[in-house]
Formats: C-alpha cells, structure tokens, sequence
C-alpha cells in the first residue's frame, strides 16, 4: 500500500484516464476484467488500448492477471489517481502534501486546494492484511456474496461523509467535510494537540 506517489498523475493523459475508468466500470461485475471489454467501454479513436494498458500495469496503477480468466484489475494507486483527477478537476484540492497518519482502515495526507488553504484528505484502505473481518462485522455490502475492497472502500467513504456533514449540521465538534470521491474524503485541518 506504501506512501502516495503522485508524481506520475501530471503525465496521464485524457485516454490514460479513460482506460483506468473503463475498467473500473468493468469491475462493477467482474473481478478480473478481460481486455475486450477495457477496450470496448473505453472506445478510443484509434484503438491503443493494449499499450495504454501495458504502461499502467508497468506505473503499477493496474494489475494483470493470468490465467483461465485472464485481465487486468485496478489497484489502489490508480484508484486514488482516480480519485485525485477528479477532485483536481473539481477545484476541492491543487497540490498533495506530506503523510499526517495511517490507520488499519485509512491513510490520511495534507492537501491544499488553490487558494493556499490546508485541508486534509483521508484515504480509505480497506482490506489489509490486519483487518480482513470487516466483510462480516460491517454491514457495507449486506445481502451480496463478495464485494471488491475497492468497493467496499468507496461505500465506507460515502458513508463517513455523510455522517460527518449531518454532525457537523447540528454543531458536534467534527471537521467540517469539504468533498468525497470515491474512497477519498476531504475535510478541513483541525488543529489540535496529540493526546
């Protein structure tokens, strides 16, 4: 899982980002998504699926997998560049800071949006190796069979945000939450002191 590197988002293209999405759209209903369906829901121009695909799996944002149902599947790095281009485009966040903590359930960074203000982003991280119950102690994906952690990353986001805005709506003392996209939630810096 390892520390955020996102030096590489600024050399992603438009098509970069068009496979990476396609095939988090194909992931909805297949763990391992084959190559034809990446190519056909990505729909470039001038096909180049194939080498698009090769040089994420070689950035490590995608994974291949081999075998009788051989594809690719994202992994958390091209999830959170995801996630980062379309907080980016929305204006919530303009440059990524240092690492402030890391949980068994998240990774937590400094961001700045545009205007210089700090705020935090928090990074679900879902099914690591310490914490492999939560498909049976929380009620994430309740009458499905199996769920992806990625997924299952995403809906603990959705619901931490909005638990937060109705918290701090009725003043309890919580950050007050700026954004979320997918796994990833922003909120404001709280200054506090260590316990």
């Amino acid at each position: 899982m390892g520390r955020l590197n996102v030096t590489m988002l600024r050399y992603l293209s438009r098509e970069d980002f068009r496979v990476l999405t396609a095939l988090e759209m194909g992931m909805k209903n297949h763990e391992i998504v084959p190559t034809p369906l990446i190519a056909n829901i990505a729909n470039l121009k001038h096909g180049g699926c194939h080498k698009i695909l090769k040089e994420l799996v070689r950035s490590k944002l995608i994974m291949y997998e081999s075998g009788k149902n051989a594809g690719y599947r994202l992994t958390y790095p091209g999830y959170d560049y995801l996630a980062l281009k379309t907080l980016s485009s929305r204006d919530v966040i303009g440059s990524i800071g240092n690492q402030i903590g890391t949980g068994k359930e998240s990774d937590v960074y400094i961001v700045a949006n545009d205007d210089g203000q700090q705020l935090v982003m928090k990074l679900q991280r879902l099914g690591r190796t310490s914490f492999r119950k939560i498909k049976e102690k929380r009620d994430y994906h309740r009458h499905r069979k199996n769920a992806s952690w990625l997924y299952l990353s995403r809906l603990a986001a959705m619901k931490e945000f909005a638990f937060m805005k109705a918290l701090h709506e009725n003043g309890f003392p919580v950050p007050k939450p700026v954004d979320y996209n997918r796994h990833c939630v922003i909120m404001e810096l709280v200054d506090g002191y260590p316990l």
